[in-house]
């Protein structure tokens, strides 16, 4: 099978196919920095410890990733809140994921275009 052939980076060095050039890897890094330090911190998002109780009773009560089976390990938002506390707060758009279910598929959910 063919592999990506490999290309020169606008920085001017060689990147094997299908890498990303060390340069591209630290602006993506700066990017996210950026992005972080206008983002509210979790608790000023609702993740205090009310929500600490309240999601750990869930997963008690939901103990499988409702994905993949595997032990649930946080409470994950159906339809994310976007700091709607009103529907933070609803049992019925929670949902038990484990970590990798929650972190790879559920979040490229919600990047995917509408």
């Amino acid at each position: 099978m063919p592999s990506k052939p490999g290309r020169i980076c606008p920085c001017g060095f060689k990147v094997p196919g299908g890498e990303r050039c060390s340069c591209q890897l630290r602006r993506d890094r700066e990017r996210k920095a950026r992005h972080d330090l206008k983002r509210p911190s979790s608790s000023a998002r609702g993740y205090n410890p009310a929500w600490q109780k309240e999601s750990a009773e869930f997963r008690r009560a939901n103990p499988s990733c409702r994905r993949c089976g595997a032990p649930a390990t946080l409470v994950d938002h159906i339809e994310p809140h976007r700091g709607n506390m009103k529907l933070f707060w609803n049992r019925a758009n929670w949902q038990p994921l484990c970590t990798p279910c929650h972190s790879r598929a559920k979040q490229a959910e919600e990047k995917a275009p509408r």
